[in-house]
Formats: C-alpha cells, structure tokens, sequence
C-alpha cells in the first residue's frame, strides 16, 4: 500500500495539534488535509473524498458524533474509516463512537507512532473489504442493456434479477461469511419477531456497539441493515407469492405498525408495497 497515495483529514479545532498531526503524517508521506471545525471538516471530506478521517470531538458549533452522523448519511462518504482523537475516553463515549459506525477511538494525547498503526490497520482493512467487494462483483452475473433493448425486456430482466434472492430468500440474502454465521443464522431464525440489534448481540454473546464495528467492518452494513434487507426480501416474497394483505405481510415481518413497514419498503423499492405488487404482477402478465 503507497502512502503517499492516500489523503486524510484531519479535523481539529485546536490548530497547534492539528498542525502537529498534518506536519508528522506529511513526513510520513500521506496528503494531508486539514479543517478548524465539523462543517469545514464535512465540507473537505464531500468534496475531496479522503481515504481516512481523523476527528476531534469536543469542537465548537459542530461535535465530531455529528461530523461522524453526517458523513456515514451521504453514500460518497459513507464508508470513509473513521478514528475519534479525543480528551474523554469514558466506556459511554467509547460506546456512543462505536454504535455511530466509528472505526477507532484513541484518547488524548497519542503519540503520532500511535495514530500512524491505527491508520495503518483501518486502510489495510479498507482495502480487504473493498477487494472482497471486487471479487464479489466479478462473480455476479451482471445485466447488460443497450439502447436498442425494449423497455419491457429490460423490466423483465431485472424482475428476474431480484427474483434469485426472492425465491430462497433464506439462503442467499446474506453473503457467505463462516465468521458472521452465527449472526445471520439468528437474524434467519427471529427476524420475523421484531427483533433489533441488542437481541442479536445478547444472542451471539457480543455488546451491541462491538457487533456493529464488527459487522459493519467485515460487511459494509450494520446489523439492523441486514435485519432490514431479510424483513425486506420476505415481504417482496409475500408480496409476489400470496394475496396476503400489506397489514398481514408486515405483521409477519415483525412490523407493529403497518405505516413503518410501508415507509421502511418504500425507502428501499422506491414504491409503496401495494404499488410494488401491482407493477410485479404486470411486468409477469408481460412475459
């Protein structure tokens, strides 16, 4: 891995640390870039896409949870390896960093052969995720349209797509991991029962904050994202499958509200349950 191929930023309110930090990786040979406060710090991150943030907490205005918040809410900086540097290292502060999607947490002061091995360890696992991500994709059979496909084909082929996880939803919903498999295999066996991450996490014996950095880190998706895209695949199942009513489906799911269910499908479909169904139906009417 060249180091000097890969940007961080740095973001400090303090400028005599900041300016420590960016002068020791600089001769270290990473581009470095630094903001005074979270919306400059934001700001830096959307639009030069560094390879690792490095953020303070306590700052003015903005606090690093929100820079944090924010940055894993825009999918351009959403898996962006995240270290907090911070005075407080209380275990509630450890755990808020960790269940927000934080990569790391090092308190105050560190030394900077301390913060070098922590940036070391996130973007050699960044790069193991993203070529596991790349050897996923090449596996997976892609669709391949041209200008001159008619619309309907296109429909088509892409309602058959999505019908290889619908079919068997249960095998083929969570990527292969031996190392993962007891969280999927219980998400498989409950998820129907509204369970969330704490349940989870009580069942394969890890806290919550731990199961999502671990998770998030070996799969690009939090455990209540994965929760969501089972519940997911078995409405598209009933949807396609039965005459349930969307009320029934979402009770089945788990959903105590049926208005949570429809906004949660909506989210991810593009389409309200109800209207999903029915283009379904017309795109197999059209075969």
């Amino acid at each position: 891995m060249s180091e000097s191929s890969k940007k961080i930023l740095v973001i400090e309110d303090d400028n005599v640390t900041r300016n420590l930090y960016l002068k020791g990786l600089e001769a270290k040979g990473f581009d470095t870039i630094g903001a005074d406060n979270g919306l400059v710090g934001i700001h830096q991150a959307q639009k030069r896409i560094p390879d690792l943030v490095i953020c303070d907490i306590t700052m003015p205005d903005m606090d690093g949870y929100n820079v944090l918040t924010t940055l894993r809410q825009d999918p351009v900086t959403a898996i962006i390896p995240f270290i907090f540097l911070t005075g407080s290292s209380t275990r509630a502060d450890v755990r808020k960093a960790m269940e927000l999607g934080a990569d790391d947490y090092l308190s105050k002061p560190s030394t900077l052969d301390e913060l070098l091995r922590a940036i070391a360890i996130r973007l050699q696992k960044q790069a193991n995720f993203q070529y596991w991500c790349t050897m996923k994709s090449e596996k997976t059979p892609k669709l391949v349209f041209t200008d001159d496909t008619p619309a309907i084909a296109k429909d088509v082929a892409i309602a058959s797509d999505e019908e290889v996880f619908d079919q068997d939803p249960s095998k083929s919903i969570f990527p292969c991991m031996p190392q993962l498999k007891e969280v999927f295999d219980f998400i498989e066996a409950h998820y129907h029962q509204g369970i969330t991450l704490c349940d989870v996490a009580v069942a394969v014996g890890y806290s919550p904050a731990y199961l999502t950095n671990r998770v998030a880190k070996q799969t690009g998706e939090t455990v209540n994202c994965w929760i969501v895209k089972r519940r997911m695949a078995g409405a598209r199942f009933l949807l396609r499958n039965s005459e349930q009513t969307v009320e029934k489906i979402a009770k089945a799911l788990g959903y105590q509200d049926v208005s949570h269910f429809s906004r949660q499908f909506r989210q991810h479909h593009g389409l309200p349950p109800q209207a999903w169904r029915k283009e379904r139906q017309l795109v197999s009417q059209n075969r």
